[in-house]
C-alpha cells in the first residue's frame, strides 16, 4: 500500500478547466438545433402517419349480415364510406366504390333500369359494377372485403381463389359480418370494348 501512495504522490495534478464562452455556446447550439429537430421529425411522422378510425372513410366499416342486400335487390348505399354492396345472384357480394372512374361523380343506383348512372357526363354500370357506356374510362373500383358467415367460415378478397374486389362467392351461407377496408380500393382494369 505504501508504494501505490508514493506513486500518487509523486504524479502531477491534473486539472480540468472550464470551457471557456465559446465552447459553452457551442455546446447550447448544438443540443438546441438537435431538439429542434428531434422535435420536427416527430411532428412529421405523427402527421404523415394515418390514423383512420372505424366506420369514417379510410378506416374499416362493419356491416351486419341481416343489412346485407338480398340477391339482385337494391343495391345498398354507405355514404359515409363511400361505396355500394351489391349482392349478385349465381355471383356473390360486390363492395363497390362509389364514385365514377370518369371525373369522380357519384353514380346512383336507377332502379327503373337496374344499373348504376353517373349523373354529371352518362356513364352506365352494370350491378356488378361492370362498364357499360359512357365516357368513363373502365368499370368502378372495387374495396378489399371480408365476408364472416354463420358456420363460421371466412372469405376475402384478394386471396384464397377470390379475384382482387371480388365477388366473394355466398354459394348459399349465410352472411354474419362484412368488414370493408376503404383504406384498400382494388382499380379495375377491365372495360366493355377492350
Amino acid at each position: 500500500m505504501a508504494t501505490a501512495s508514493a506513486a500518487q504522490a509523486n504524479m502531477p495534478s491534473v486539472g480540468v478547466d472550464a470551457p471557456s464562452r465559446r465552447e459553452f455556446l457551442y455546446y447550447i447550439w448544438g443540443a438546441s438545433i438537435a431538439l429542434l429537430l428531434g422535435e420536427a421529425a416527430a411532428g412529421l411522422v405523427w402527421f404523415a402517419l394515418p390514423r383512420f378510425k372505424e366506420g369514417e372513410f379510410g378506416g374499416v366499416f362493419n356491416i351486419a349480415g341481416d343489412t346485407v342486400p338480398a340477391p339482385n335487390k337494391i343495391p345498398m348505399s354507405v355514404p359515409a364510406g363511400r361505396f355500394w354492396l351489391s349482392n349478385v345472384e349465381d355471383r356473390g357480394l360486390y363492395v363497390l366504390y362509389g364514385v365514377c372512374t370518369h371525373l369522380g361523380c357519384l353514380p346512383k343506383w336507377v332502379e327503373t333500369n337496374n344499373r348504376f348512372e353517373c349523373p354529371c357526363h352518362g356513364s352506365k354500370f352494370e350491378r356488378t359494377g361492370k362498364y357499360i357506356e359512357g365516357p368513363a374510362p373502365r368499370s368502378m373500383d372495387k374495396f378489399e372485403a371480408t365476408v364472416t358467415f354463420d358456420d363460421g367460415t371466412v372469405a376475402t378478397t384478394g386471396v384464397e381463389g377470390i379475384p382482387d374486389g371480388g365477388p366473394i362467392p355466398l354459394e348459399g351461407r349465410t352472411i354474419a359480418s362484412v368488414a370493408i377496408n376503404t383504406g384498400s380500393r382494388y382499380k379495375s382494369a377491365d372495360r366493355l370494348d377492350e
